[in-house]
């Protein structure tokens, strides 16, 4: 993180006010992508939206430039009075590397820090006109979802399913809500037999942007603690808890 502290002028690490609001940077690594974004009072003063790389997702060769760039977009570190980052629920990898640095920023800045979560920043990025349906693809045949009113109020809290059983739910609703999010278009045909509204794949309502983790942020300026949304156990426990199943006695 020293290319960060190394951005601050002031070594006393008071900041200074002025008749211009102070910005806000928040960031998201939960999906494949690498989102950042500079916020201050409403305005988008820089965003980034990077997609993977042939190797994989460079949340741990980009995000740090990213969120660099947005503070320069604010005018420095001194021009950023708080940080957001997504919490998932999402990849345990990106969430791990997204979460931890927005700790060490934090740290080295004396910066506070919310925490959102993802699928409410995936469905504040959609149509306000009806409820929303946010769905993540969760690997392995499952999604993660949550649904949400008109006002943004969650009707349903995060959780993990398989596509199936996200149907069922759905079909006992009075109407079917709009869905958005990679897990909508991995499972289009399921969700749309059931009258589910979804935006075309290319539609970028399906991907998280980082202006909306800054919104939410300045919205609820307290935040909440900075705890991964996991809804399931990582891989690695996964097939620990089977090979000790194996194990011969």
């Amino acid at each position: 993180m020293s290319k960060a502290s190394r951005s601050v002028p002031s070594s006393s690490g008071s900041r200074p006010r002025s008749g211009t609001p102070l910005a806000l940077v928040g960031f998201d690594t939960a999906t494949a992508d690498t989102a950042a974004c500079a916020w201050r009072d409403g305005e988008v003063l820089h965003e980034s939206l990077l997609g993977p790389s042939e190797e994989g997702p460079r949340h741990a060769t980009a995000l740090l430039a990213e969120v660099e760039h947005c503070a320069a977009a604010a005018g420095g570190w001194d021009g950023v009075e708080r940080l957001a980052v997504g919490l998932g629920p999402g990849s345990f990898t990106g969430l791990r590397i997204g979460i931890a640095t927005a700790r060490g920023l934090s740290a080295s800045l004396g910066l506070p820090v919310s925490g959102i979560c993802t699928l409410d920043a995936i469905a504040r990025g959609m149509d306000e006109s009806g409820g929303n349906l946010a769905v993540l693809d969760a690997r392995r045949g499952e999604v993660f979802a949550a649904l949400y009113s008109e006002q943004g109020e969650r009707f349903w809290e995060p959780f993990v399913c398989r596509p199936e059983e996200l149907v069922e739910r759905v079909a006992a609703l009075p109407v079917p809500p709009p869905a958005a999010g990679s897990g909508a278009v991995r499972f289009r045909h399921e969700l749309a037999r059931h009258g589910v509204q979804i935006a075309d794949d290319a539609d970028p309502v399906h991907r998280v942007a980082a202006r909306h983790i800054c919104a939410l942020a300045a919205a609820s300026p307290d935040g909440g603690p900075l705890a991964p949304i996991y809804l399931r156990p990582p891989d690695a426990e996964r097939w620990r808890e089977r090979n000790s199943f194996q194990r011969p006695e």
